[in-house]
């Protein structure tokens, strides 16, 4: 292995209110939202048994420090139950399920995210 690993650690989220973001991310991942507030700005919520986390964090949030195109996606293995489940649920849908196999949403701070249902 080199000296920097080809693994991601984390992906960081700016955040305007790290509460409710809290909230909202297991929400949409159906996680307790018991994960601790990291000195008052921070929430790694863990995404796989690997090591991934997002870090959400509200100490690098500005109004314009949103993500406006996707930094990554969600896995699903039904690309249409996640898309109602996101509908259920109230999430700002951006795009419709396009090419069969993925749709963007954002989350409350405007920050885009996509699902994507991935072909073993």
């Amino acid at each position: 292995m080199g000296i920097i690993s080809n693994k991601v650690g984390a992906i960081f989220i700016p955040v305007s209110d790290i509460y409710k973001a809290r909230e909202w991310y297991c929400s949409i991942l159906e996680l307790e939202p018991t994960y601790e507030i990291i000195v008052g700005h921070l929430c790694c919520i863990p995404l796989d048994n690997n090591g991934l986390n997002i870090v959400l964090d509200s100490k690098i949030y500005t109004e314009d420090a949103y993500a406006r195109t996707p930094m990554f996606h969600f896995n699903t293995d039904d690309i249409h139950k996640a898309y109602q489940f996101m509908k259920d649920k109230n999430v700002e849908i951006v795009t419709e399920i396009e090419h069969g196999h993925s749709f963007n949403i954002k989350d409350p701070d405007g920050n885009m995210l996509m699902v994507c249902m991935i072909s073993e």
